[in-house]
């Protein structure tokens, strides 16, 4: 069988009618090569930080690898703690609405009585699906949140973003568990998000310790077994003493 044509070659092969000129490409106006500049310095100081933390990276370092002079990211951003909330700010918005949509769908699905793996899928699964599927970028925003997130100033961050969905949890979690004290409540979403951190840091530790037998890019393994795990968790506290 022939190889098929690429679709370039086919669209030389045909004549072009007579008085009929190529159509000039569009220029890009300035308001859209600036917000592409803007998108390549995000995913350069994204990666940077993720890598280095905020204080291992400097505009400079931001700069050179995306290929311009330091001083038109002094245009953008005034300091770098500027940049740095900027890089946080862009992704938050997204996971913060997919689970807040997530968690509603799912309270209204459950007719007022949520159960406690329910709400953590909604919670958790949501935001597996994005970070494993929504390529390199959201990866290297997965291992940057990890690492801030323990730190004061990142917390301060995550405060500021993430509260409103995470109240949102807790709420369904207190609706699935009338009985348990709030503080055991609490207590568990602390260890339920300990366990998402670490696994969006991507360390490897765990293919090292089992072998090769987990792999700790394989977010699907994960989702199939944090919410599962989680609510035991929950149900086991909320039954102390």
């Amino acid at each position: 069988m022939a190889a098929v044509e690429k679709r370039s070659d086919i669209q030389e092969a045909v004549p072009r009618p007579e008085g009929d000129p190529p159509k000039p490409r569009r220029r890009r106006t300035k308001v859209e090569q600036r917000a592409d500049k803007m998108e390549q310095i995000l995913d350069a100081a994204e990666l940077l930080f993720s890598v280095h933390g905020l204080y291992g990276v400097t505009l400079k370092d931001v700069a050179q690898r995306v290929g311009v002079h330091h001083t038109l990211l002094n245009y953008y951003f005034t300091d770098k703690k500027k940049l740095f909330d900027a890089v946080i700010a862009r992704r938050a918005g997204v996971t913060i609405d997919l689970r807040m949509q997530a968690l509603n769908d799912y309270e209204a699905a459950s007719n007022g009585k949520p159960t406690v793996e329910g709400a953590l899928r909604a919670f958790l699964d949501t935001d597996l699906d994005l970070y494993g599927q929504g390529g390199e970028n959201w990866k290297n925003y997965g291992a940057l949140g990890a690492q801030v997130s323990n730190t004061p100033y990142g917390a301060e961050l995550f405060d500021f973003h993430f509260d409103p969905v995470v109240l949102k949890l807790i709420s369904l979690l207190k609706k699935a568990l009338p009985d348990c004290a709030e503080e055991d409540i609490f207590w568990g979403y602390h260890f339920v998000t300990g366990g998402l951190m670490l696994t969006l840091a991507r360390t490897g530790r765990i293919n090292r310790l089992s072998g090769g037998l987990c792999d700790s890019d394989d977010f699907e393994a994960v989702k199939a077994r944090m919410a599962s795990f989680m609510a035991a968790g929950f149900e086991r506290i909320c039954r102390r003493g």
